[in-house]
């Protein structure tokens, strides 16, 4: 009789084939474990917001000085003045795994935020970038304002586009940060002009304005409605505000690819500074944030706490920051680094006084 051997009959002594139960097992696992690892590296709707560069305000970007002065006497600058920012990882352009987003919750520089805080559904990511460039340009230009204020020089305020309502008549038409020059012909010169003009026509009436587009002046044909809360008015659906400006001299900003309007405070800052014999650092490094309004007040920004790493990591000693900020900055504070809560410009100054005096200087509350 012949015997046929079985699978295990060649295998070597002391080993069997394993079971089909095993078999399925292992399949099992190394599946399971090729999913989970895909769905690791799939993107997740959370953003990581860490220390961003910082930006010496008084100081040189790419061999530009960041803020010149031209048409009055200046004075020269040393030391810091330093503008901080943080750094987006996860907007639409770059979008961040699992393994990145856990990275960033046990790390004390960086944080978590859902996306949908800074960059909703029905908003672009390049909407939101436009919208970041035209709230740095006003930033800019309250700090001006606030900056000559305090050396009582004088100012001009000239009509500019602040905001537009979405789904209005100027949406598409007008853009944030226009200047606008006229409406139908007649030259417009204070902000509250451009609502008279608008309301002073029927409605359906095609506007023209003229604003002031890359440097061109440019013509565009609104037409208008009725205001959605009193319909006997004519409405456009934009916001006018006054970009400042100095009266007897020249004041610009080279710095671009930065967005939002926390470096107002600094920005006021390095315009005293430059138009003033006394240095406000005295060689020293100064870090901070915060918006800043045409009267000089000083409000609250984001991501107080990677801007605080982001400043110590650069070398900054003292740090100016809007005093709402306290509370949350209690516990980040890195070692080394001094913060000086402020409520206004002038406040600023004289922290930078007592600063370069060796004095005390204000702290946050104990909590």
């Amino acid at each position: 009789m012949t015997t046929i051997p079985s699978p295990e009959d060649h295998l070597p002594s002391g080993r069997r084939r394993p079971s089909r139960r095993a078999f399925t097992a292992a399949v099992s696992v190394i599946v399971v474990l090729a999913l989970g690892v895909a769905a690791a590296l799939l993107p997740v709707p959370f953003i990581v917001v860490s220390p961003g560069p910082t930006f010496n305000t008084i100081g040189e970007v790419r061999g530009t000085p960041l803020v010149t002065i031209t048409g009055t006497t200046t004075y020269p600058t040393d030391g810091h003045l330093d503008m901080t920012t943080v750094r987006e990882s996860g907007e639409p352009r770059s979008r961040i795994t699992v393994f990145e987003a856990l990275g960033a919750w046990v790390s004390s520089e960086r944080a978590v935020l859902p996306r949908e805080l800074l960059y909703p559904d029905d908003v672009s990511g390049d909407e939101v970038r436009q919208r970041n460039a035209a709230l740095f340009s006003t930033s800019q230009s309250h700090a001006i304002a606030a900056a000559l204020t305090a050396l009582d020089l004088p100012i001009e305020a000239t009509p500019v586009v602040t905001a537009i309502v979405e789904g209005a008549p100027a949406d598409g038409r007008l853009q944030a940060g226009e200047q606008v020059l006229a409406i139908d012909g007649e030259p417009v010169l204070q902000p509250v002009q451009v609502g008279d003009a608008v309301r002073s026509k029927p409605i359906g009436t095609t506007l023209v304005f003229d604003v002031l587009r890359d440097g061109e002046v440019t013509s565009v044909e609104v037409v208008s409605v009725a205001n959605p809360e009193d319909a006997s008015l004519a409405y456009v659906g934009i916001s006018v505000g006054a970009l400042y400006s100095a009266a007897d001299f020249d004041i610009d900003f080279t710095l671009s690819d930065v967005g939002g309007p926390s470096a107002g405070l600094m920005f006021s800052l390095a315009i005293v500074d430059i138009l003033t014999p006394e240095s406000l650092t005295d060689g020293g490094f100064v870090a901070g944030t915060g918006t800043i309004d045409p009267a000089g007040q000083v409000g609250a920004i984001g991501g107080i706490r990677q801007k605080l790493a982001g400043a110590r990591n650069a070398g900054a000693t003292l740090f100016l920051m809007p005093d709402v900020h306290c509370a949350e900055a209690q516990g980040f504070v890195p070692a080394g680094l001094t913060v000086a809560p402020v409520q206004n410009l002038d406040q600023a100054l004289s922290v930078l006084a007592e600063w370069r005096a060796g004095k005390s200087l204000p702290t946050c509350p104990e909590e």
